[in-house]
């Protein structure tokens, strides 16, 4: 089954899939998604960059839109992705928002966006894909422009039971981060920082104080790399 009719197929209970297989962290999507763009806000706002424009690939049903456009700079977000049913409940989500959705056939603004968003979707590209995913999102960006690259870590214990416990995740090939900043790299961009996050479940919440300190630990749930485009 390819990407595309894998995730038309669960379109409609996404969420719930989701929510059952992250259960056991005590936590829902949105817990995660906000803390995502919580702490990319902090990177951004170490390095100066300010991005009005931001592009979500890999956007599903909008999970993240909420969020991103919470970003002191931010104006609009424009979400890519190859399943037409998921952009089909983004565009009634969020119908109200400073927020559009589009296939990657039919998003034709190169050099446009300043930052680009990427949560959890590489694992579902089929391996011989992944350069050209990579490629569209750097056609996307200007020049100087930042991606994060959000992917879950294998080599974190908790989560390949999380995602034996989601349908649409089973069968995935994973990328750890050496394997992720090898990809960004050769698609034209520098690395500027690589951070993992996740560490604690609800249970041990008053641990989570301490995950600020240990984002360098290569064992969070998932990392962000935070890369710069240069060519």
């Amino acid at each position: 089954m390819g990407i595309k009719q894998q995730f038309d197929n669960f379109s409609d209970d996404y969420d719930e899939a989701l929510s059952k297989g992250i259960a056991i962290s005590g936590e829902d999507k949105y817990y995660f998604a906000e803390k995502r763009v919580e702490w990319l806000a902090v990177c951004l706002k170490n390095i100066k960059f300010y991005p009005k424009k931001i592009l979500d690939f890999g956007c599903g049903i909008g999970s993240a839109v909420d969020f991103l456009l919470k970003i002191e700079s931010a104006i609009d977000v424009t979400g890519v992705d190859v399943s037409e049913k998921s952009l089909e409940i983004a565009r009634k989500k969020h119908a109200k928002k400073k927020a559009s959705f589009y296939l990657p056939d039919n998003f034709a603004e190169k050099s446009t966006i300043e930052l680009a968003f990427c949560n959890g979707v590489f694992h579902h590209i089929p391996l011989e894909q992944r350069a050209e995913a990579i490629g569209f999102i750097n056609c996307s960006l200007k020049l100087g422009g930042i991606f994060s690259f959000w992917e879950n870590n294998p080599w974190n214990p908790g989560t390949r039971v999380v995602m034996n416990r989601i349908p649409f995740d089973r069968d995935a090939i994973t990328l750890n981060y050496i394997q992720a900043q090898n990809l960004i790299k050769n698609g034209g961009f520098e690395i500027l920082q690589t951070d993992f996050r996740f560490y604690f479940p609800r249970s041990l919440s008053y641990l989570r104080i301490l995950e600020k300190f240990i984002v360098k630990m290569p064992l969070g749930a998932q990392y962000q790399i935070l890369a710069r485009k240069i060519e």
